[in-house]
């Protein structure tokens, strides 16, 4: 299985949401990471047909999705970052209405609905209506959803927002157990959804892929170093309006900073290595005093 995303642009209007854009896929957890507005929810908007690019293509095994049409579709799963349900209807009404509409048939319909609310926890919730659920168990929901098909490529759109940190880790575990057979598409902006389970990073900016690598590329290539550095508390704020701080954990009289740098920022401070948050800092944060703070 190969999708590839060929010179991919979309514009609205005067503004380029994504900016030719060209990337391969095969089997495995590809986690694209940015923050809000780079441009991730219209790529994966455009891989799964809702939008079509300005120019550029997108083919599956060689061929046009959108030629493919119907038959693209059927091998895909997609959760987006907000979803539509029938408020009166239980979870296990509306995943069994959504198998409808993707055209499982009745008994196929039935087990999967059964499995699914199994295993993404919401066994004791089957019964409940929608309208009475959690926002993370609405969230568990719509990857339940999503996977009724059995989709061979799975597009995930911040599917973990509202998840707490146990629901955060049965979900990377899920994650990591389907994509042996398939592809799987995640966008967040949360760093930890990816960092163990991703085979390949995306780093996605002003609507270009700016990196992309495995997690000890992407780390290992980052341009500046990472320090440990502790200081006195009323010398906190000017460190952090001179530097990028990742981190600060505060001591008795005294706090550490973790502290992504070209130079080391203190003469005591000492180098460590570095993890996909000191690289998002890196990449998409800038020092807590400027102006055009992004993070």
């Amino acid at each position: 299985m190969e999708l590839q995303l060929n010179d991919l642009t979309k514009k609205f209007g005067n503004f380029t949401a994504v900016d030719h854009v060209s990337l391969t896929m095969t089997n495995g957890v590809y986690g694209l990471l940015g923050v809000n507005g780079a441009g991730k929810t219209t790529l994966m908007r455009m891989l799964c047909t809702l939008i079509k690019p300005t120019s550029g293509n997108i083919t599956y095994k060689g061929k046009n999705i959108l030629e493919l049409d119907g038959r693209y579709r059927q091998l895909l799963g997609y959760l987006p970052q907000e979803f539509g349900f029938y408020p009166e209807f239980t979870v296990q009404d509306y995943l069994l209405y959504i198998a409808s509409i993707k055209g499982l048939r009745p008994a196929v319909a039935k087990r999967r609905t059964k499995e699914l609310i199994q295993k993404v926890g919401l066994s004791k919730a089957a019964k409940k209506k929608m309208k009475t659920l959690s926002g993370g168990m609405k969230r568990r929901a719509g990857i339940a959803q999503a996977m009724l098909n059995d989709p061979r490529i799975l597009i995930l759109d911040e599917p973990t927002a509202g998840l707490d940190p146990n629901e955060r880790i049965r979900f990377r575990n899920l994650i990591s157990e389907l994509s042996e057979e398939r592809l799987v598409l995640l966008s967040t902006h949360i760093v930890s959804d990816i960092e163990y389970i991703a085979n390949e990073i995306w780093l996605m900016k002003g609507g270009k892929i700016i990196r992309r690598g495995a997690l000890d590329e992407i780390v290992g290539n980052m341009p500046e170093t990472v320090w440990i550095c502790r200081v006195e508390k009323q010398k906190v704020s000017f460190m952090i309006n001179k530097y990028k701080v990742s981190n600060m954990k505060s001591e008795e009289d005294r706090a550490e900073l973790r502290i992504v740098s070209a130079d080391r920022p203190l003469p005591d401070a000492v180098q460590v290595k570095p993890t996909l948050e000191d690289a998002f800092l890196y990449y998409f944060g800038e020092k807590a005093g400027s102006e055009d703070v992004e993070i």
